[in-house]
């Protein structure tokens, strides 16, 4: 009697681990703490290969994506709009040489359809 009164406890003392462990895993304060989950739409436009960033229409979340472009420097960006080539980023001071060689091959600015 003794033995299986230990063995209903200690099955006891284990579920109440597992439910306070499920529980804490699962907490929505703790997801909340986690990294933004990204833009579906944002990612697979990033994802696709050949396919460049264009500075004069990208979405500030776009543009984060680009290796060492963070909030500030995608917003300089957009305010610094529209841009005639790519290496204004540059002459504008917007990135360094360094910064700019990182991310040449993913950019373009395409220039608006001319009007008649």
């Amino acid at each position: 009697m003794k033995k299986s009164l230990l063995v209903r406890m200690l099955a006891l003392i284990v579920a109440v681990m597992f439910v306070a462990t499920a529980g804490w895993a699962a907490d929505p304060k703790a997801a909340a703490k986690s990294a933004p989950v990204p833009d579906k739409k944002v990612e697979k436009k990033a994802e696709k290969a050949g396919e460049p960033i264009d500075l004069n229409t990208a979405t500030k979340e776009q543009l984060m994506t680009l290796t060492g472009v963070g909030e500030a420097t995608a917003q300089q960006i957009i305010k610094n709009r529209p841009y005639a080539k790519k290496d204004q980023l540059k002459s504008k001071k917007i990135l360094t040489d360094q910064g700019y060689d990182k991310i040449k091959d993913k950019i373009i600015a395409k220039q608006p359809p001319k009007k008649k």
